[in-house]
């Protein structure tokens, strides 16, 4: 069996934070969501991947790299525009070839891998086999209409009226009848190959469809929200760590994970929490479920239940900052000037709340 993972696409819906990077190579507790897809098919013994990225750039090429870290080989497919989940799949049979393979949406992460959702398809003889999820807003997402017998008899793609509260989750395993499947549909009324499209043509041809359900957690990384509960749900699992230094002055309680060459000064740090290495955290407070990336500087601030990425400082901040997603190189100080003013230097597409 092989891996077929998504990297590509432009994040749109996580902009400014990606006009500048790949949305799969966004960190979450301080590691490229990419990451975890790739380790969740390695841990479940698969020993070929294919990364489908953008054709206009090099970025997951040169941060993933030919799979060697993993022990495992990495094939790099480049699509040249974004056409859909289906078209995915059918630029990627060259790689596939002949072989079963999981479909794995590179910005998807779930609890516990994907091992046993592997051996299940094995188990069932079936030429497709998903994975299903309870959701609150299932049309958002490919949602599948299940019989009284259990069985799935459809598959819609962001349905108006779900016939389920279960998605359609990323993580697909396949047989070759896919690629049938996908060359017989035609692109949707957004312009894409949808791979729902492509499970609906599987039933309506007799094709035997299966699926898991998820019963621990699952996230779509998709928006800044999913983000934020993804990162917390992966520190609530973490353990603590502590490599760098902790003065006497300072309280560290919980899950926490202090990288090499960091520094917490007359400081608490409340767990669960990932500072990387070479940050300095001094007379501030870093509540539950925050990340802060290399080389940060929080000085006189309070972060709690945020995203903070390398290189950053935040400074005589007055207001806690929480439930924040902070980019790369990202400065937040206090003005000094009089009179006492707000000043901005924001991107496209970004979000400030102020408070008095």
């Amino acid at each position: 069996m092989k891996a077929l993972i998504t990297s590509g696409g432009r994040g749109t819906r996580l902009r400014p934070i990606t006009h500048t990077q790949n949305k799969h190579l966004i960190p979450i507790a301080n590691k490229p969501i990419l990451h975890y897809a790739i380790e969740g098919v390695v841990n479940a013994g698969i020993k070929q991947i294919g990364i489908v990225v953008n054709a206009d750039n090099d970025e997951v090429q040169q941060a993933i790299g030919d799979g060697s870290r993993w022990g495992v080989k990495i094939t790099h497919i480049p699509q040249d525009a974004p056409l859909g989940l289906a078209h995915v799949v059918k630029i990627a049979e060259p790689f596939i070839g002949k072989d079963d393979f999981i479909f794995y949406l590179g910005d998807n992460m779930v609890v516990g891998g994907v091992k046993r959702f592997i051996q299940e398809f094995k188990k069932s003889n079936y030429n497709c086999w998903l994975t299903l999820a309870k959701v609150k807003n299932p049309e958002r997402f490919g949602v599948p209409e299940i019989n009284s017998r259990g069985r799935i008899i459809g598959v819609e793609e962001k349905p108006k009226k779900p016939k389920s509260n279960y998605a359609v989750s990323g993580i697909y395993i396949y047989d070759s009848n896919i690629f049938k499947a996908c060359d017989s549909i035609q692109p949707s009324a957004r312009g894409e190959l949808e791979i729902s499209d492509a499970h609906q043509w599987l039933i309506n041809h007799k094709y035997k469809v299966g699926y898991s359900e998820i019963t621990g957690w699952w996230k779509d990384t998709g928006k800044p929200a999913d983000l934020l509960e993804a990162n917390r749900l992966i520190l609530d699992n973490q353990e603590v760590k502590i490599e760098g230094e902790v003065d006497k002055a300072s309280v560290v309680v919980g899950k926490v994970v202090l990288g090499k060459g960091s520094k917490i000064i007359n400081s608490v740090v409340r767990g669960p929490a990932i500072i990387g290495n070479n940050c300095v955290i001094e007379n501030s407070y870093i509540g539950p479920f925050t990340s802060i990336g290399d080389r940060t500087l929080v000085k006189n601030s309070e972060v709690e239940y945020s995203i903070v990425l390398r290189d950053c400082k935040i400074i005589d901040v007055k207001i806690r900052i929480e439930g924040s997603l902070l980019g790369n190189d990202v400065e937040i100080v206090e003005a000094n000037n009089k009179p006492h003013v707000h000043r901005f230097m924001i991107g496209d597409q970004s979000r400030v709340e102020v408070a008095w």
